[in-house]
C-alpha cells in the first residue's frame, strides 16, 4: 500500500519525551509561582517606628523576583527542551532497536529469504515476544514452502508419467500397422483412469488445505457404515474380513471430506493387508471433548521409520505396492490434510503382530479448540 511520508516513530517518541519534560518543567514553575511567589509583597514593607530606610535586611518585592526569576526560568525550560530532545532521541533509538531488526528480517522474508531468524537476545518483553513469534512464523512458512515445492515436483512427476505412457502407446500404434488396436485402447483407458484419479486426489488435497468447506453436524459411525458397504466388494476380492463396531460419534465438519477420510483409511487397510485371511477392524468411540476413529489391519510388519513417512505425498514403499491396485500415493496424505483441516490429530502406529493402526481424533460436536 502506498502511503504519504510521515514522521518516524523515533521522531514521534522524541517529541513526546521532550514535550512531557517541558510540561513537567512548566508545571513545576507554575507550582513555584502558585505556592511561593504569589505571597511575596509587590512593594517594600515599612516597619512602624523605623526611620523609613531598609536596614537590618533586604525585603524582596514581587517585581524584582519576577525580573530575576523569569529569564532563569526561560533558560531552564530551554535546557529541558534540548535535554528532552537529545535524551529522547537516544532513548527512543535504544527502545526501537529491536524493531529495526524485525523490520530487516521482514524485508529479507519479503525478498524470498525465509531462512533468516531474528533471535533477539534479552529477557522477555513485548518486542522479544514479537520477534519470537515472527521467528516461529518464518520457520513454519519455510517448512510449508519446502513442502509445497516438494509436492509440486512430485505431482509434476506423477502427472508426467501417464502422459509419457500415453504418448508411447500412441507412437507405437501409429508406427506399427500390425498393433492390436483393442489392446492399445485398453491400456490407454487404464493410464487415463489413473491420471484422472491422481488429478481428483490433487484437487481434493488442495480443497482440504484451503478449508473451503461448510461445517455441519456429522456422525462418524454412519460414515464408517457407508464406507464399509461401498468397499465390501473390494474386501471380498482380497479375502479380507471387515469388523465394524463402536458408538455414535457426533462431530462437526464437511461430510464429504470426512467420508473421503474414512473411505481412504478403510481402502488402505484392505489393499495393504495379508494375501489371504486378512482382517480390518474399524472402531468409533467417544472421549471427553473428542470423537475417535480407529482403523486397524493385519499385514506385514512395519518399522516405525517407515510408518512415520506414510503420510508424505506420493510415498509408496515397494513393499506396499500391489500390482492390481498401486494407488496414487496420496491416500494417507489426504487423510492427514482432512484431519488437520478439521482441527484433529492423526496417529499411525505399527502393530506388533503386523499391520497398522490409524487413529483419528476430532473435536466432538460443540467442543471448542
Amino acid at each position: 500500500m502506498d502511503r504519504a511520508p510521515g514522521l518516524s516513530v523515533r521522531v514521534k517518541l522524541t517529541l513526546s519525551y521532550a514535550g512531557f519534560l517541558m510540561l513537567a518543567g512548566v508545571l513545576l514553575l507554575a507550582a513555584v509561582w502558585l505556592f511561593l511567589l504569589r505571597y511575596v509583597p509587590d512593594r517594600a514593607l515599612i516597619v512602624p517606628g523605623s526611620t523609613g530606610t531598609l536596614t537590618g535586611g533586604v525585603f524582596p518585592i514581587r517585581s524584582n523576583l519576577l525580573r530575576i526569576f523569569a529569564p532563569r526560568a526561560a533558560a531552564v525550560l530551554a535546557f529541558l527542551l534540548l535535554f528532552g530532545l537529545a535524551g529522547g532521541w537516544i532513548l527512543a533509538g535504544r527502545i526501537l532497536a529491536p524493531l529495526t531488526r524485525i523490520r530487516d528480517a521482514t524485508s529479507m522474508a519479503t525478498n524470498g529469504s525465509l531462512s533468516h531468524r531474528i533471535r533477539l537476545p534479552g529477557r522477555k518483553d513485548e518486542f522479544r515476544e514479537l520477534a519470537d513469534a515472527f521467528d516461529t512464523m518464518l520457520a513454519r512458512l519455510e517448512a510449508h514452502v519446502a513442502e509445497q515445492q516438494r509436492f509440486a515436483a512430485n505431482a509434476s512427476h506423477e502427472l508426467r508419467t501417464p502422459l509419457a505412457i500415453s504418448k508411447a502407446l500412441l507412437d507405437v500404434a501409429r508406427t506399427d500397422p500390425n498393433s492390436d488396436a483393442d489392446e492399445v485402447i485398453d491400456r490407454l483407458h487404464a493410464v487415463n483412469t489413473r491420471a484422472i484419479h491422481l488429478t481428483e486426489a490433487l484437487l481434493l488435497l488442495s480443497r482440504a488445505n484451503q478449508r473451503s468447506f461448510t461445517r455441519e453436524p456429522v456422525d462418524l459411525s454412519l460414515l464408517v457404515e457407508e464406507a464399509t458397504e461401498t468397499l465390501l466388494p473390494l474386501a471380498e476380492k482380497h479375502g479380507v474380513a471387515i469388523d465394524t463396531s463402536g458408538d455414535v460419534t457426533p462431530t462437526s465438519g464437511s461430510q464429504a471430506l470426512l467420508l473421503q477420510l474414512t473411505t481412504n483409511l478403510v481402502h488402505n487397510a484392505i489393499v495393504h493387508n495379508l494375501p489371504a485371511q486378512g482382517t480390518v477392524r474399524v472402531r468409533t468411540s467417544v472421549r471427553p471433548g473428542t470423537v475417535v476413529l480407529t482403523v486397524e489391519n493385519t499385514g506385514e510388519t512395519l518399522t516405525p521409520e517407515l510408518v512415520s513417512t506414510l503420510t508424505e505425498p506420493f510415498r509408496r514403499g515397494t513393499e506396499r505396492i500391489h500390482a492390481d491396485n498401486p494407488g496414487v500415493g496420496l491416500g494417507l496424505a489426504i487423510v492427514e490434510t482432512i484431519t488437520h483441516a478439521h482441527d484433529g490429530t492423526l496417529t499411525l502406529t505399527p502393530r506388533p503382530a503386523g499391520g497398522l493402526r490409524v487413529t483419528v481424533e476430532l473435536p466432538a460436536l460443540g467442543a471448542r479448540r
